[in-house]
């Protein structure tokens, strides 16, 4: 008999997500609700749209219900979010414009928040950087898909290069 493994490899769905399909939002375990809120209110800007004291609240962009949910409700006093092992990489949060994207740059620094790295995708332009529980987040705008590398076969080609953050900062 030979060894069977307990993952057999399976064919691939039939089904495939409509195109129209979008993340909604994210909803993180925090440490210190006053903490996180003076992060992404009081410095990404996002506006709370709802608040159960100090347990949870719901920020948005643009007056949606909410973009993202932070809550203590297993977490208050906690350690920070684990770098290793499995878990939530970064959530990324994308800007319409280049522009908007230098002005959220302009921001952090001047609440003299760390970033912790940069990069050119190809595709998009992005900043990292952790919120005040270690959770990675990525600021980022999309190039226009035109402006895309492709591939002789039609696939994407993206790409971590250095970005231009003086090219970057100098957008009005």
């Amino acid at each position: 008999m030979e060894n069977q493994s307990s993952n057999p490899v399976k064919e691939p769905a039939s089904y495939e997500v409509p195109a129209q399909t979008r993340i909604g939002h994210i909803h993180l375990q925090v440490t210190d609700l006053e903490k996180a809120l003076a992060f992404y209110r009081d410095i990404l800007g996002f506006k709370v749209m709802q608040r159960f004291g100090n347990q949870v609240a719901f920020i948005s962009a643009g007056g949606y219900h909410h973009h993202i949910g932070l809550n203590t409700w297993n977490s208050l006093g906690g350690p920070p979010a684990r770098k290793q092992g499995a878990g939530l990489y970064h959530t990324a949060i994308l800007y319409p414009t280049r522009s908007d994207l230098a002005q959220a740059i302009r921001q952090l620094a001047a609440a003299n928040y760390p970033i912790t790295g940069s990069a050119d995708h190809g595709v998009s332009e992005a900043i990292y950087l952790d919120d005040p529980d270690g959770n990675g987040v990525e600021l980022y705008w999309d190039r226009p898909q035109h402006q895309w590398p492709m591939a002789p076969d039609g696939s994407v080609q993206m790409y971590t290069r250095p970005m231009d953050m003086a090219g970057l900062l100098a957008e009005k």
